[in-house]
C-alpha cells in the first residue's frame, strides 16, 4: 500500500462528474490498484475513489502552481479520477501481505452462510453470486439477483443498528458504479432490527428484513422453508 499526504484538487470525469478544490488530503493506492482519496474528517467514508482495474499515470504538470497530475483511468468504463497536485507532503510504501479478513461473530457467520445457501428464503427466483463479494473498501456479505435479475447486496448483522445501514450504503454507492452490476439495491437483514436503523434504511431506499435465526436453522437441518 502506498500512502501519499499532497495538497492537491480532485476531478472526477465519467457519467456523473465531481470537483474537490484543492485542500492537504491523504491518497491510498492498493495493491489491487484501487485509489481513493480522504480527509481528515471521516473514518469510513473516501471522498472519491476508483476501484480495480483502473492504471494510474503519473506526470509533470507546471500550471497554476501545481507540481504533478495524476490520472486514474478505469480499466473497462474509461471513467477518470485526476489528481492536480500542488505539494507532496508525504509519500512512503508498505507491503502488507494478504489480510485473514473480518472474522464474524458465529451467530452473524452462520446467517450468512444460511442465507447463501437458501437464499430464496427472500423471495422466488433470488440467486446468489457469491458470498463476501471483494470491493475497494471490503466485502459485501451477500451480493445476489432477484427474479428480475437485478443485482442485490445484503448486509447482514446480528442486531441491526445505523452503522449497519451506513456500511451497506457506503457498498452501494462503490456497487452502482459498475456499470456491470448497476442497478444495485440494497437488504439490510439481522435477526434485530433498531427503529431508527429501520427507518434511515427505508430513507434511502433499502428494504429491511428481519431474519429467524432458529427457523434459518430449521431449514439448514429439515431440508424445508419456514
Amino acid at each position: 500500500m502506498r500512502l501519499v499526504i499532497a495538497r492537491c484538487s480532485v476531478d472526477y470525469a465519467g457519467k456523473l462528474t465531481a470537483h474537490l478544490p484543492m485542500a492537504p488530503r491523504l491518497i491510498l493506492i492498493k495493491a489491487d490498484g484501487s485509489v481513493s482519496i480522504h480527509a481528515d474528517d471521516r473514518a469510513f467514508k473516501p471522498l472519491n475513489w476508483m476501484n480495480p482495474p483502473c492504471s494510474l499515470r503519473e506526470e509533470s504538470y507546471e500550471e497554476n502552481g501545481a507540481v504533478a497530475r495524476w490520472t486514474v483511468t478505469h480499466g473497462k468504463s474509461g471513467e477518470r479520477l485526476i489528481l492536480t497536485i500542488e505539494e507532496i507532503l508525504h509519500d512512503t510504501s508498505h507491503e502488507l501481505g494478504i489480510d485473514p479478513g473480518l472474522q464474524k461473530d458465529g451467530v452473524e457467520a452462520h446467517l450468512q452462510e444460511l442465507l447463501a445457501e437458501h437464499i430464496t428464503t427472500l423471495g422466488d427466483g433470488y440467486t446468489l453470486i457469491r458470498r463476501e463479494f471483494p470491493t475497494a473498501i471490503g466485502p459485501v456479505d451477500i451480493l445476489c439477483r432477484d427474479a428480475a435479475s437485478a443485482t442485490v447486496a445484503i448486509e447482514i448483522k446480528r442486531r441491526g443498528e445505523i452503522d449497519g445501514v451506513e456500511q451497506l450504503t457506503r457498498y452501494l454507492e462503490l456497487l452502482n458504479r459498475d456499470p456491470h452490476l448497476a442497478p444495485v439495491r440494497g437488504v439490510f437483514a439481522a435477526q434485530e432490527i433498531k427503529p431508527q436503523a429501520r427507518v434511515l434504511a427505508t430513507d434511502r431506499g433499502i428494504d429491511c428484513v428481519t431474519l429467524d435465526y432458529d427457523a434459518l436453522r430449521g431449514i439448514e437441518h429439515e431440508g424445508t422453508l419456514f
